[in-house]
């Protein structure tokens, strides 16, 4: 049916991602029953020591713990991961700076994957020009990067659809080190799986670091 010529121009509506409806495990801290990629799974070691286990591929009984700092940060200090395997268990200290940086290593693995695939534009102007065409998957912002600039990306996005997603916690030496650049500020992945595999990966890095993108925009979208 043609569109009236006084009609308002409607605008074009951002899908939101479903929930996989993956598998369930129990948070050893909480006993709270999460989706799984909402955890960090640990096995025991030979020599008793609980070892973060990322990617959920480690032979053995798994223990299960909340993606979050002080999830983890509790399952250090109160013997959680004892009492879940039934005989005592050690963790070292530094455990939960360990999973921040193998989860910062997922992310920039699935953007580096995203690139080879050809799933990624880069550069202010290149993704203002994508985003007057498509709807992307993750509009990807530098924690390090200009208010100016990402304001700019963010207004564009929402002026066409009604719920643009960004991801800002990486910096922009991060997000240069996916890309094979020195430093990258404005990026975003094209929707598909390599961009839900970025952002499953990206809701449990922001578990143990700042999302600044739940501050950039508050207040400016009403």
């Amino acid at each position: 049916m043609p569109t009236k010529k006084n009609e308002p121009k409607r605008r074009l509506k951002a899908s939101d991602d479903k929930d996989t409806g993956g598998p369930s495990r129990q948070c050893a801290v909480s006993r709270e029953s999460l989706p799984q990629d909402r955890l960090i799974r640990f096995v025991r070691s030979p020599d008793g020591e609980a070892i973060p286990d990322i990617a959920g591929k480690l032979p053995g009984r798994g223990a299960w713990v909340t993606a979050d700092r002080a999830s983890i940060d509790a399952a250090i200090k109160g013997g959680v991961l004892s009492r879940a395997f039934k005989q005592k268990t050690a963790i070292r200290d530094d455990t939960t700076e360990l999973i921040e940086q193998q989860l910062l290593q997922r992310c920039i693995g699935a953007l580096g994957m995203a690139r080879k695939a050809g799933d990624v534009v880069i550069g202010f102007d290149q993704v203002r020009a994508y985003l007057r065409k498509q709807e992307p998957g993750i509009l990807l912002e530098a924690s390090d990067g200009s208010e100016d600039g990402r304001n700019k990306v963010h207004f564009l996005a929402k002026a066409m659809y009604d719920t643009p997603r960004t991801a800002g916690a990486l910096t922009s030496a991060e997000l240069g080190m996916a890309f094979g650049r020195p430093h990258v500020i404005h990026a975003l992945l094209q929707k598909g799986s390599l961009s839900k595999a970025f952002d499953a990966a990206y809701q449990r890095l922001v578990g143990f670091r700042s999302a600044p993108e739940r501050d950039w925009f508050s207040g400016l979208d009403r």
